[in-house]
This record gives C-alpha cells, structure tokens and sequence, in this order.
C-alpha cells in the first residue's frame, strides 16, 4: 500500500511543479525573494512608494465557471479569471495589486491541465504588475471526484490611507457610471449554465449564428480586470467610489459602499442598445445579454 494506491501520484505532482515553474517565474519583481518550492512566500513591501500605506486583501473562486472550462476541456482562461476577479474586489478600494497565490483542489492531478490553469493566472498577474509567489496543489481523490477541481486565489494590494476608497465623499446627486463587462465575470454560471445548457438544450460548441461564436467562447469569455481603466483615475477627487459587480447586481453591490445616511434608490437607466429586444433565437437573446447589458464596475464621480 502506497499514496499511489490510494489515488495520491506524487510524481504527478512533482510533474505539475515543474511544468509551472517558468510560468511562475516570469512574474517575479524586483520585490519577489526565494523561489517556487519554499514553505512561504517572501516578498519586499516597497515602503518608499507610499507615506501611510495600507493593505488590502481578498480571496475569491471562479465558482461553477469551471463546469463550463470541464464541459469544453479548456482550461487556459479561467486562471485569468480569478486574477482579474481578485484585483478587481481590491481596485475598488483604490489598492495596487502587490502579490498573489493561489489554491487548487483536485480528484486527480494531471500536469497538463495544472500548466494552463496557472499559464492563466501568470498571464493575469503580469498585465496587472503583480507576483505569483506561491500556491497549493492537493490531490483529494476523496474530497472531489475524477475530472472535478476547485480554484481560489487570494491578492494582496495597497493604497495610501489618504486615497483609499471609497471614502466619505459620495453623496446625493453622484453620478454612476457603468463600465460594461465582456462577459459573465465568474459570478451567475449556475443560472447560466442551467439556461444555456438545460433550459435551450446546447452544448459548449454549438455555434450561435447571431452573435458568430460558440457557446465555449461566449461563457468563458475573460473576466477583465478594470485596473487600466482605472488607475488613473485613482487619485482623482472627482472620483467617490468604486463597486465590483459581481454574484447579486447592483442590488448586493452598490449598498456596500454607500454611506448609511443615502438610502434612497438610484435611478438607473439602460444603455439603449441594451433596452431593445435581442433579436433572433433565445439562444441568442440569453447570451447578448449576457455578453453585453452587464455593468461590472460602478463609480460613483
């Protein structure tokens, strides 16, 4: 009797370790310390950047999202998903995103697809000028099932206490202002997934003819990170806040960075493109809106 045996391949995970290592490399900082391997990760905060700095932290999953990776065998995007999904609930608080690790649980570890999960994630944290230093792998044959998996990442940012969000200055008569996704971000896929592959009865690649792609393409679409966008507006007073809209809408998310004393309701209007009626087949209905007619970032100016 043997970890083997017992459905646990070292090898296997020896394999996926160095099959990343490159991958995570190319993400290191002057500010990056040790390697992959090590217990911990180390990283030098960069005090000289900041006069009051203040940390900020968040983990999040990819959550049911991953059905969809697992129906299409395609795992290379997800990982940018639960980057930018990361730097995105930070941004909002006017933080930089600093270093990043990340969490896999897995029925049965298969180096190939470890590769691209994290060939994602490496991707993400380079565009967004933040480290990979360090993650786990764990085999669980009897916590997940063959071919099923878990995701989690966690960030870690700053911001001088003096620029953090989202501050007192949001009041009555703010504007807000909706920066359309390009997709379903990694919130909703149990409704969405029970639509699009229950209720219109398709598959991860029939194409939908109205919008020229496959359903693959269209629910696995980047959770983009706002961070471009944003940073350079920052500092700017005119800015009062920020909202990642994610799993509950405006209805969850706008609330959470309110002040108590603004308890009345936001008049929201549609962009008209999004009030009119998605012509064509339901399929294609279901996913325009989906691909089109959901804000992802409120700010409030």
């Amino acid at each position: 009797m043997d970890y083997r045996t017992a459905g646990v391949d070292i090898r296997a995970g020896e394999q996926a370790v160095e099959g990343i290592r490159d991958l995570v490399r190319s993400t290191y900082n002057a500010n990056v310390m040790g390697d992959l391997g090590s217990f911990g990760g180390l990283y030098s905060f960069p005090h000289n950047s900041y006069s009051e700095p203040i940390l900020v932290a968040s983990t999040d999953g990819v959550g049911t999202k991953l059905r969809v990776a697992i129906k299409a065998n395609r795992y290379d995007t997800i990982g940018q998903d639960l980057v930018n999904h990361c730097v995105n609930d930070i941004l909002v608080q006017g933080a930089m995103p600093l270093f990043f690790l990340d969490y896999i649980g897995l029925g049965s570890l298969e180096p190939q697809m470890i590769k691209q999960i994290v060939s994602g994630m490496a991707k993400a944290c380079t565009e967004n000028g933040c480290a990979l230093i360090g993650g786990e792998m764990a085999e669980m044959p009897g916590i997940y099932h063959k071919g099923d998996f878990d995701l989690v990442g966690t960030i870690v940012g700053a911001v001088d206490k003096q620029n953090l969000l989202p501050g007192s200055r949001i009041q009555k008569g703010d504007i807000l202002i909706g920066i359309p996704s390009d997709g379903l971000h990694t919130n909703g896929y149990s409704l969405a997934r029970r639509i699009v592959f229950e209720h219109l009865g398709l598959g991860v690649e029939d194409h939908v003819a109205s919008l020229d792609s496959n359903v693959a393409d269209l629910l696995l679409k980047v959770h983009r990170s706002y961070l471009p966008q944003l940073k350079p507006l920052l500092k700017d007073p005119r800015l009062h806040g920020l909202a990642h809209i994610t799993g509950g809408g405006f209805l969850d998310n706008i609330p959470r960075v309110l002040p108590d004393r603004l308890t009345r309701p936001i008049s929201i209007s549609a962009p008209s493109s999004c009030r009119r009626s998605s012509a064509g087949s339901p399929a294609s209905a279901a996913l325009k809106s989906a691909r089109c007619c959901e804000p992802s970032i409120a700010a409030s100016a």
